[in-house]
């Protein structure tokens, strides 16, 4: 028996009314309830029993779909991401335009499943193919608006081509998340995202003008 498989007696999660579900059906219902633990009670203190009890069916059957927690947390993180791709801004002016992308990664972060992500990336230090799925899925979400952005602004003779970059494009992103991993935030004011944009990434992506 794996300590997932220990963890969680005497637990207080929810039960669910047990239904006859199969397949697609099941699958959706535990990944919801794990999602549901997540926000609640964080990964730190999820269970597979917690799981089970609010889903409605037993340990046994998220085993058999999910070898450990941390495959689960994985799952239902996917779940729990935007299934639409948002429209990139495209207000005519860079500034503007990063403004805007960075204001929307802020509200992200600060919400549930922001909160959610950073204690899936913190809980599983000692599980590098698990960190490395999570940030797979994060890391194309992140940089292709932002060389929308910097392609819009080339075509304007804004700034030079280039500044089109992934490392350049994302480095107000990434002082975002710097803000809420290593300061620790959990919500960053807008004089900050205005500092971020103004005084590191406008200069940088000018740079060569």
């Amino acid at each position: 028996m794996t300590a997932d498989q220990r963890s969680g007696a005497g637990t207080g999660a929810r039960p669910a009314k047990a239904t006859r579900r199969r397949g697609a059906a099941l699958e959706r219902a535990i990944l919801q309830a794990t999602a549901e633990e997540l926000v609640e009670t964080g990964y730190s203190n999820l269970t597979m029993d917690r799981v089970a009890a609010r889903a409605g069916t037993s340990k046994n059957v998220i085993y058999r779909r999910w070898p450990s927690r941390a495959a689960l947390s994985v799952a239902a993180y996917r779940q729990m991401l935007p299934t639409d791709p948002e429209d990139t801004p495209d207000t005519g002016d860079l500034r503007s335009d990063a403004l805007a992308l960075l204001n929307r990664a802020n509200d992200r972060l600060s919400s549930p499943v922001g909160k959610v992500l950073r204690q899936l990336l913190s809980g599983m230090q000692d599980d590098p193919e698990r960190r490395r799925e999570i940030r797979e899925e994060v890391a194309p979400a992140g940089v292709a608006p932002w060389l929308t952005i910097l392609s819009r602004a080339i075509a304007r003779g804004e700034i030079d081509v280039a500044a089109l970059a992934p490392r350049v494009a994302t480095v107000a992103l990434n002082l975002l998340r710097n803000e809420y991993s290593i300061s620790g935030a959990t919500a960053v004011p807008p004089t900050v995202l205005v500092e971020i944009v103004d005084q590191v990434f406008l200069p940088l992506v000018r740079a060569g003008r």
